[in-house]
């Protein structure tokens, strides 16, 4: 932990690996501006950081043992707790990112980046601002531009409610005779249901239709 001065930011490292945190806690004791005033490897340990410590801002990972720490943000949030959160993952930022920042994180660094980048990202969204790499900002930028809220679902927001069952239940490894069974359809009918599916998303063939159903469910999971 880096030693306290009176104008330095208290930080809080939230990471399910203590070899993590130490890390960072070593790559901010350069920093004289920041310092690390508490850690967590838990979302429970964390929420009640964020509650207690009261720190400046937090570095969020995506994955704890328990929870994710999107839910953990949205938790956070939803209690008040308006403190700037960065997120930092290994996980990568062209997937990610936008779906961290709707969660209510003001930033994104991928952990291979940490060296050269998280000192500043954390000034930045101290400062009020929000962080993201130079190709995930422009993305957004023409995301916004386009007015289009692709965001990622490969269409999946096309979807009716009962296709969107379906599209989840393929993406848990379910065959078509037990979403028939789960849903009380006949067979025939989820085969409709998945050939209307694999035309809205733009999938190819079967194969493709399941893999992004894996992607899909993975990146809700998180």
């Amino acid at each position: 932990m880096s030693t306290p001065t009176t104008s330095s930011r208290r930080i809080l490292l939230i990471d399910d690996h203590g070899i993590v945190r130490h890390g960072i806690g070593v790559l901010l004791s350069a920093a004289k501006d920041l310092e690390v005033c508490g850690e967590a490897g838990t979302y429970d340990e964390a929420l009640e950081a964020l509650r207690t410590l009261k720190p400046d801002a937090a570095v969020v990972d995506l994955i704890l043992h328990d929870r994710s720490g999107l839910e953990l943000i949205r938790t956070a949030r939803a209690e008040g707790i308006t403190l700037p959160m960065l997120v930092l993952s290994m996980h990568d930022e062209s997937t990610h990112a936008e779906k961290a920042l709707r969660a209510g994180a003001q930033g994104y660094v991928m952990k291979e980046d940490a060296d050269e980048v998280l000192v500043d990202a954390l000034r930045k969204v101290l400062a009020g601002g929000m962080y993201v790499s130079g190709d995930i900002n422009a993305r957004m930028l023409r995301t916004y531009i386009a007015g289009d809220e692709e965001a990622g679902d490969s269409g999946v927001d096309q979807l009716t409610d009962r296709e969107k069952e379906i599209f989840e239940c393929l993406g848990r490894g379910l065959t078509t005779r037990k979403i028939a069974e789960k849903f009380g359809l006949s067979a025939r009918t989820v085969e409709v249901h998945r050939a209307r599916i694999k035309k809205k998303i733009g999938a190819e063939d079967a194969a493709q239709l399941l893999r992004e159903a894996v992607k899909w469910v993975e990146m809700r999971d998180l």
